[in-house]
């Protein structure tokens, strides 16, 4: 029996674990590995993968900073990419601009409203029906908390007829041409108011200055409502709006004298007064409306 000879020899490999080789003395070095060289080549391997790196990243490291110069160059480059000075492109302001001019229109302005004052101010424009039951409506009238019953009316033409004292000749002297009254009564106190109609405001305002204590209404009286203000002291009042005067008188239909403590009796005055000053305004206002309309 010899060693080392004869039989299948098992290959010993390196980098599997437990392998083994088969013989160490087989008498043929070509089985033994070189140790040396192999780590020599691997060596040389290593450098030379580490150089290809390194040498990349010079190289990238080169390139960017290059396209950085160039672009800072590109930006302090006083000529354009056509080859003209930028001092020589059109300035901002002098390009053309593509907004439209914004359409003009002529000023228009709303006509101013139409004050109901003048409707009632002259005869041509005061054209809407008047008579007793236009101006004081209805049977009965209520001014805040008090409720007055509406006694007899009257419409004459004939001022001066309608009225007493001073208030007559007043009257006639600035063409009054027409004179409406009604009585109302509440809690023993009755009251007449009058409207006198003139052609013009100018007449209307010149006969209420001319009105003095002695220029009073005549109480109406019938239909249900007795005498009062017949020789009695009663209240009585004059004012005007517009082309209308009007006037109150208001007592006691006991024959009692007003004082100056009958505060009820002053109340009713001028809630009737109100009332009328009312009335006459609301006829303008009707007007006015009525003619913004057409």
């Amino acid at each position: 029996m010899s060693y080392g000879q004869g039989g299948s020899q098992s290959q010993w490999d390196p980098w599997k674990p437990h392998s083994q080789q088969s013989s160490w003395n087989s008498g043929s070095d070509s089985q033994t590995p070189d140790w040396a060289a192999l780590a020599e080549a691997s060596e040389t391997r290593n450098k030379r993968r580490r150089l290809l790196f390194v040498g990349g990243g010079v190289l990238a490291t080169v390139a960017v900073g290059a396209a950085v110069a160039m672009a800072v160059m590109s930006a302090d480059s006083d000529d354009d990419a056509s080859g003209q000075p930028a001092s020589q492109l059109p300035a901002t302001a002098a390009l053309p601009s593509g907004s439209a001019t914004a359409p003009s229109f002529a000023p228009t302005s709303a006509p101013p409203p139409l004050d109901p004052k003048d409707f009632i101010s002259s005869a041509q424009k005061d054209t809407a029906p008047l008579s007793a039951n236009t101006l004081f409506p209805g049977s009965r009238l209520t001014m805040g908390e008090n409720v007055y019953k509406k006694g007899p009316t009257a419409d004459t033409k004939s001022c001066a007829t309608a009225v007493q004292g001073t208030l007559g000749k007043v009257l006639t002297a600035n063409g009054c041409t027409r004179l409406i009254r009604a009585t109302y009564t509440k809690d023993g106190i009755a009251a007449t108011v009058g409207v006198a109609v003139f052609d013009t405001e100018a007449k209307a305002l010149k006969a209420k200055g001319q009105a003095d204590k002695k220029s009073i209404v005549k109480p109406l009286t019938g239909g249900g409502v007795k005498a009062f203000c017949d020789g009695a002291v009663c209240r009585s009042t004059t004012n005007s709006y517009g082309r209308y005067a009007y006037f109150t008188l208001a007592g006691f239909p006991s024959g009692k004298d007003v004082t100056a403590k009958d505060t009820k009796v002053f109340r009713t005055g001028d809630d009737l007064a109100e009332f009328a000053f009312q009335q006459i305004r609301r006829r303008g206002v009707a007007q006015a409306s009525a003619a913004a309309d057409r």
